[in-house]
């Protein structure tokens, strides 16, 4: 089923957030349909750095290859604000088209930007947006949706927003996210204005300014698409951060142990026993 089709259903589309081949893995196996790749969690977790445009396209490109190497389920990239003018954001198009995303995302900030949940945001003006979603349409080879979002609610306020929003849809998004809704009113104000007219994205950002809300909600106030982008990273950081400090009081996994894979357990997971029965069919000696 393409990403199209699942968007289109009644039901709201959770597409968890993955930054590499292990995680995607791990979200394909939970029965998740769709995956987001984040641009965070690749600056997160391949440069150990924050969410402030440091991440380049080429690195995103080749995350989104190696992903969909592992996996056939689609899968939405971040492309931050198309990585520069209208010409970048469709050379981003191509290039991600690529290497196997599903569809795009991309943003009104300024070129480098920040994460949509920092402050001291930057837009640039929404008739340059427009170029870019247009840019972008043009240059796609195959069904990519493409994603605008707009992050002016906290630059220019709500009802900017709102007006960026409308033009974003009438250049020709797939899907609209409007980033960063500080409340539960300003949440179903944009499903109440946009809904029946173009699919909408909602994202969950732990501690950011959106609350926290349930997909079910979600779907109820009539978003299409939740994200939860960085969940994955929190929440490692998190168990990563306890298993070092543990191994370097006791000098050893031993008090660990309970709270991770074994070497069995890991290679199960990731499907070592069957690759290396794959590999047996090719050598000869089957």
């Amino acid at each position: 089923m393409t990403l199209r089709d699942l968007v289109s259903r009644p039901e709201i589309l959770v597409a968890p957030g993955v930054y590499d081949g292990l995680t995607a893995a791990l979200a394909t196996q939970a029965g998740f349909e769709a995956l987001y790749l984040s641009g965070a969690a690749v600056a997160y977790t391949r440069l150990g750095r924050p969410d402030i445009g440091l991440s380049t396209s080429s690195e995103m490109a080749d995350t989104m290859a190696l992903i969909a190497d592992r996996t056939d389920l689609p899968v939405i990239i971040d492309a931050d604000t198309g990585f520069g003018n209208a010409l970048n954001a469709r050379r981003t198009m191509q290039s991600y088209e690529r290497a196997g995303a599903a569809a795009l995302q991309v943003e009104d900030q300024t070129y480098p930007k920040r994460c949509g949940h920092l402050a001291d945001k930057s837009l640039i003006p929404k008739e340059e947006m427009a170029g870019k979603l247009a840019a972008m349409a043009d240059a796609r080879r195959h069904d990519t949706l493409i994603i605008a979002r707009t992050d002016a609610i906290a630059v220019e306020g709500f009802e900017a927003a709102m007006e960026r929003a409308e033009m974003y849809v009438e250049a020709g998004a797939d899907v609209l996210f409007v980033e960063a809704p500080r409340s539960t009113d300003e949440l179903t104000t944009i499903t109440e204005r946009f809904k029946g007219r173009v699919p909408m994205l909602a994202n969950m950002v732990e501690g950011g300014a959106t609350p926290i809300t349930q997909a079910s909600d979600l779907e109820i106030m009539g978003f299409d698409i939740v994200i939860f982008p960085g969940g994955i990273v929190r929440a490692l950081a998190h168990a990563a951060q306890q298993y070092y400090v543990s191994l370097n009081t006791h000098g050893s996994n031993k008090p660990f142990s309970n709270r991770m894979f074994d070497l069995d357990g890991l290679n199960n997971v990731i499907g070592t026993p069957e690759m290396l029965a794959l590999g047996r069919r090719y050598d000869g000696k089957a």
